[in-house]
């Protein structure tokens, strides 16, 4: 991690880790440590609008910076790593340009690149930035799935080798993202910036009762960016510390996507 003496500048946290571990979980020692790779779908990313057809090669760590107690995915972002006691699913160790063979090799089966997605990539990013130079330099793509809470210097350092992101936007409010350790701010930045330099795309996991009103702001302000910006507005199911909950219904997610089509062009719903 990029830090100043003891403190990690990726994020907003500006996390010491003079006594070991940041919020996000991750650590120096994460540098490499796999937890996933599988050679996926680029729609299941979900990318909708980027190399349609195309697969790409999927690696994953652990940790978070935010703390979603919706997490889709938590059993990785959120209780893989080593100080929670777990054993990050018998990680395995792989270098940069062990990362970009492995991508190579699946050219035959009509990969395209990788994607740094499962858990929070960026936490780990001096790996991602060195992988990503790694795969640019063998002429393939570089994926982003991100929460999108990062500073703006290691963004834009970033940038230049990222083909596509798809970016959470969580919610429309500083309230809502106060309750996850976040900043809506931090990522509507992170969206407006990387719009600027590669393909994007947004996903909006719809919680009930907790963001549904949020959707027509996000699509109008998505339309003061680029109405062409594909919008995802994904259905929740129980999960993590949610798990009580009842799931999104169908009916809810077209009915928001309806409205989310007075602003934009590329509208789709996810997890139907």
């Amino acid at each position: 991690m990029s830090k100043t003496a003891n403190t990690c500048e990726i994020c907003p946290h500006l996390c010491d880790l003079s006594k070991g571990v940041g919020k996000c979980g991750a650590n120096p020692g994460a540098y490499g440590k796999i937890t996933a790779i599988a050679l996926d779908p680029i729609e299941k990313k979900p990318l909708k609008m980027f190399n349609q057809g195309s697969m790409i090669l999927s690696v994953g760590s652990y940790g978070c910076n935010l703390h979603c107690p919706f997490c889709q995915n938590f059993e990785i972002a959120v209780q893989a790593a080593p100080h929670k006691g777990r054993n990050a699913f018998n990680q395995k160790n792989i270098n940069p340009s062990e990362l970009a063979t492995l991508a190579k090799e699946k050219i035959p089966l009509g990969n395209i690149g990788v994607a740094y997605t499962y858990n929070e990539p960026l936490i780990n990013y001096e790996y991602i930035l060195d992988c990503a130079r790694e795969i640019h330099a063998a002429g393939l793509k570089n994926v982003l799935v991100t929460n999108g809470f990062i500073n703006p210097a290691p963004l834009e350092k970033l940038l230049p080798y990222i083909d596509a992101m798809n970016i959470d936007l969580k919610a429309f409010s500083q309230e809502f993202y106060k309750k996850i350790g976040g900043d809506v701010e931090v990522v509507k930045n992170t969206i407006a910036t990387a719009a600027k330099a590669c393909h994007v795309e947004v996903t909006t996991l719809v919680i009930p009762d907790e963001n549904e009103d949020d959707i027509e702001p996000i699509a109008k302000w998505l339309a003061s960016l680029n109405p062409k910006i594909p919008f995802h507005i994904s259905r929740f199911f129980p999960m993590h510390n949610y798990a009580n909950l009842q799931a999104t219904s169908r009916e809810t997610i077209f009915a928001l996507a309806d409205i989310a089509r007075k602003y934009l062009t590329n509208v789709f719903e996810g997890n139907v």
